[in-house]
């Protein structure tokens, strides 16, 4: 029988999975690490000991114990968080540590900069997308201004998934729906690297080669089947974001249907038959050609639950702190008594675009309890989803279904609050793997072993969350309240330093 690998790299940890050819899960593995942050705004990983090497752990442990020869798995897939920016030598070794996406800040100066040279018009006209936290070409700049020695040794810029691929097969390749992301860079008219910014940012031939995600980008040389356990000359694809493989996974292909993603932060895709333009939501093209891509993306949801965890409920088991904090907040109405939240702990992504965004607790009196105060927090992350629904509704972005994925679909009160808040059911399927199970799904399809409509036998639908119509008033004076919120205090924030 054949079997398909697939390995994500996440915020805080990694994930693998071995499958047959029926969807079948035969082993699956995970690798906590951490998200290193060396000063406010700053977001970063060890790109070898957490990306590579955990890779190779998982890939070995996965052999181990499903029992499953080398030699009868037809095809690997790898994704990873992104968009990020890391540089590395003539030798493929990381010069620094990853820089990550959207919620590391540090080139809010370098985005200013680049978008009063080139122009909000010429950038959503070549590039897709305004330039904001999520950009990678302004974190390239920075790497120029401020780390000008690293700079001069670069040889290129890779994402995670380029990374591990390089480690794997010795090419540098990137796909069309992460270089999408690397705005002013990539030139979505032509699908090709813009050379118009070679002397201000970097020359494109240090930019990986582009491929489409379930091209073939080479096979696994001797020394990465020594490393990871892998038969030398399985077929790698061109991997691609986390995200992307995530919607895949919960049967995410045509135009009209969202992937809402539960994870460290909130993201979201929207597939399009055609380019969608609107400087509050991020655009690239999807993973398969001639389609596109509508996204949007909070900088905190879990690890807005994380903080709070290790803040306000320590006396916990770290274990089982998160489903305790919970069921607490079912404890607590609709409304959490009125405190709202905003999620802001990280500045902002789509649709506000605001760095210097703060978090604050609102309503609070001597009578609020932790439950209030973390349910607050729950439906302050469904408030944000709701902003971001209403910009692709005002952008004109057809919405057809809502795929729910990730661990934070287990939290009832989270995932109701944001189908009560936005008026959406979200299905959610059977496996929960994730990216991973998207990952050996695009493997399987890149060898011609399944075809792009197999996901559903693959990952049928499980459940769904109806929107309770009893909850609408209570959420729509919180949402405004919500939006209120943030008008009075956005001018305050910027002075507050950090």
């Amino acid at each position: 029988m054949s079997y398909y690998l697939g390995i994500d790299i996440g915020t805080y940890e990694s994930k693998g999975v071995l499958v047959d050819g029926h969807g079948v899960i035969a082993a699956t593995a995970t690798r906590p690490h951490k998200m290193l942050v060396p000063r406010p705004g700053w977001a970063e990983h060890d790109a070898v000991r957490d990306w590579w090497l955990e890779f190779c752990s998982i890939s070995k442990e996965l052999i181990a114990t499903s029992g499953v020869a080398p030699a009868d798995i037809r095809s690997v897939g790898t994704s990873g968080i992104g968009p990020c920016m890391l540089p590395v030598d003539a030798d493929g070794e990381p010069l620094m540590n990853a820089v990550l996406y959207g919620v590391d800040t540090r080139a809010a100066v370098e985005i200013e900069e680049l978008t009063n040279e080139i122009g909000l018009e010429e950038l959503i006209r070549s590039g897709g997308n305004s330039l904001t936290s999520q950009s990678v070409g302004p974190k390239i700049l920075w790497l120029k201004k401020n780390r000008p020695d690293l700079y001069a040794r670069t040889h290129k810029v890779l994402n995670s998934s380029s990374f591990l691929i390089h480690r794997l097969t010795g090419r540098y390749v990137i796909d069309h729906y992460s270089a999408g992301s690397s705005s002013p860079l990539y030139d979505v008219r032509t699908h090709q690297w813009n050379d118009r910014y070679a002397e201000r940012i970097i020359a494109p031939e240090r930019l990986p080669e582009l491929l489409w995600t379930t091209d073939i980008a080479g096979t696994v040389s001797q020394a990465a089947a020594e490393a990871t356990g892998l038969a030398v000359g399985t077929p790698v694809t061109a991997g691609t974001i986390d995200a992307a493989s995530e919607a895949v996974s919960v049967g995410v292909l045509g135009a009209g249907e969202m992937m809402m993603m539960y994870g460290s932060t909130m993201f979201i895709i929207l597939v399009t038959d055609s380019r969608v333009e609107d400087p509050r939501l991020w655009y690239a093209p999807w993973l398969f050609e001639g389609q596109h891509t509508c996204m949007s993306g909070t900088s905190t949801s879990g690890t807005l639950t994380r903080w709070f965890q290790e803040q306000f409920a320590r006396e916990l088991d770290p274990q089982s702190a998160l489903r305790q904090l919970a069921e607490e907040a079912e404890t607590s109405p609709v409304g959490a008594n009125g405190v709202v939240v905003l999620p802001y702990f990280s500045g902002e992504r789509t649709p506000i675009h605001d760095p210097h965004a703060k978090g604050m607790v609102f309503g609070l009196d001597l009578t609020h309890r932790r439950a209030d105060i973390y349910r607050g927090l729950l439906e302050g992350i469904a408030y944000g989803v709701n902003d971001i629904v209403e910009t692709y509704r005002n952008a004109g972005a057809p919405l057809q279904r809502i795929a729910a994925v990730g661990g934070g679909t287990k939290n009832r009160v989270w995932s109701q609050a944001i189908s009560d808040v936005t008026g959406w059911r979200q299905t959610v399927c059977a496996k929960t793997i994730g990216a991973a199970l998207g990952n050996a799904f695009l493997a399987s399809v890149a060898v011609g072993d399944a075809r792009r409509g197999d996901i559903q036998n693959w990952n049928p639908v499980e459940r769904e969350i109806e929107p309770d119509a009893r909850n609408r008033s209570v959420y729509a004076s919180g949402y405004r309240t919500y939006r209120e919120l943030y008008a009075r205090t956005k001018d305050l924030t910027v002075g507050l330093g950090r």
